[in-house]
């Protein structure tokens, strides 16, 4: 089977979590908030896949002459980004990959077109390399693409991980990959030689209602004072309790504290906010809380407006 015509692999995933750490074994990158994608691409024609194998070059048109920039028939993995401000925006770039009429679709790629970040490459030239070293396919991927806005190469860092994590923090970026020199690429496989750095916060929020999910399992709706207005921040999972209600004593009301009400709520318990939790979340540009966990009530802890 000739996997660039089938076009039926998808990305090698990402296990791993841990705290910073820098290694001569390893090296890193930065971890793009875009749609990880690979891209097929040779003489006459460009092909980008998401991880779950769906097509999205109608939604970005302007990528569809990446083929363009390339030395040769390929498959290259990567990120489909778009920036605003200077940074990947996640939210933009998941917005236009749901557009689907034609005119709105050139509207958003006129304003904010979409580039290509590749960080390997699999195949060149009629030839599996995925059996190669990373660090040699990264020769390759450089040799490989002619860089221009819509297409670049993915710079790393050697050794010196903890230093680029710290950067990242302080730029307000999604955070850091490190990557094992020696390692090969598994299509659709989990590596633990690819590794996530992890980039938490603890935050106190209100908990402003529940929905009961299932046994010992409810969703927490969390908010937020800004002045004397208690914003919507999202949910989090509260596990090992059939009960809020009673492991908790609060008290219910009728409609929801919120100064403008949270859309796709419509089955939740609203609560009068006066308990406060401790969540660890990743930070993100638009304020939302990525991968929220619930850690802690707060019992010794009253909200703004009660203290």
């Amino acid at each position: 089977m000739d996997i660039f015509e089938d076009k039926s692999i998808r990305p090698m995933q990402i296990k791993e979590m841990t705290d910073p750490f820098n290694s001569p074994d390893y090296i890193y990158e930065l971890e793009l908030d875009g749609i990880r994608c690979l891209i097929y691409l040779d003489e006459t024609s460009t092909d980008i896949r998401n991880d779950r194998n769906h097509c999205l070059l109608a939604a970005f048109p302007e990528l569809s002459d990446l083929n363009a920039y390339v030395k040769g028939k390929c498959i290259l993995d990567g990120e489909l980004i778009v920036i605003k401000q200077g940074i990947p925006d996640s939210m933009e770039v998941q917005r236009r990959s749901l557009l689907n009429e034609y005119l709105k679709i050139q509207l958003a790629s006129a304003r904010y077109p979409a580039c290509f970040v590749a960080y390997d490459i699999l195949y060149i030239n009629n030839k599996l390399i995925t059996d190669l070293p990373l660090i040699n396919r990264k020769k390759l991927l450089e040799e490989t693409v002619n860089e221009t806005e819509k297409l670049s190469v993915s710079r790393y860092v050697p050794e010196r991980g903890l230093e680029l994590f710290n950067l990242t923090k302080r730029q307000n970026l999604k955070g850091v990959i490190a990557k094992d020199k020696a390692s090969k690429y598994y299509p659709d496989k989990t590596s633990k030689e690819w590794i996530k750095f992890k980039y938490l916060t603890d935050k106190d929020f209100i908990i402003c209602g529940f929905i009961a999910k299932k046994p010992n399992a409810t969703s927490l709706i969390l908010g937020e004072y800004r002045g004397n207005n208690l914003f919507y921040k999202g949910h989090v999972t509260f596990n090992g309790c059939s009960d809020f209600e009673k492991e908790y004593p609060c008290v219910r009301r009728a409609e929801s504290p919120f100064h403008l009400m949270p859309s796709g709520n419509e089955d939740v318990v609203w609560l009068e906010p006066t308990l406060v939790c401790q969540v660890q979340y990743t930070p993100s540009e638009k304020g939302f809380l990525r991968k929220p966990v619930f850690k802690e009530i707060r019992n010794n802890k009253k909200p703004p407006s009660l203290s």
